[in-house]
């Protein structure tokens, strides 16, 4: 079935969400590769086949190796990959991302809010916020990755 291209149906739409993005890519404190790095988990999570495909180009364009960039999904068994940042930065992507299963607990916002401070953390958080409602889009109408067979 064919799905509505819902940046031509909702123009305005399309540009808020765009905006939404580009704050979060431009307008934070936090370094791109951290920023794409969380999209790409956050992406995982959700199932959203296009968003793992740009973000994973991204990664590579800002210097992640594949050998680091193929164990996203299980960080925490290969955590001396990733610098402190970087792993505080997936379990509060996860904690966020799966905030109906895990409310954003305390505990996990206490390790989150030490590793990052106040100000990072509503960031990062905005950047979590943004790649949730974009995969929501892209899942939804079936946005298709960029890789080819």
């Amino acid at each position: 079935m064919n799905r509505a291209n819902w940046f031509q149906v909702s123009q305005e739409g399309a540009k808020a969400l765009g905006a939404l993005h580009h704050y979060a890519t431009t307008g934070t404190g936090l370094e791109p590769g951290l920023i794409h790095l969380v999209f790409l988990r956050t992406s995982q999570l959700n199932g959203c086949a296009h968003c793992i495909d740009v973000h994973t180009r991204d990664l590579i364009k800002h210097g992640m190796s594949v050998d680091k960039i193929v164990l996203v999904p299980v960080w925490e068994e290969a955590a001396y990959l990733f610098s402190d940042g970087e792993r505080a930065a997936l379990a509060w992507t996860e904690e966020v991302t799966r905030v109906s299963e895990t409310h954003a607990s305390d505990a996990a916002y206490a390790a989150a809010l030490a590793a990052f401070g106040e100000q990072a953390l509503v960031e990062l958080t905005i950047v979590i916020a943004a790649m949730n409602a974009i995969n929501r889009m892209g899942i939804s109408f079936r946005l298709k990755p960029r890789a080819k067979a």
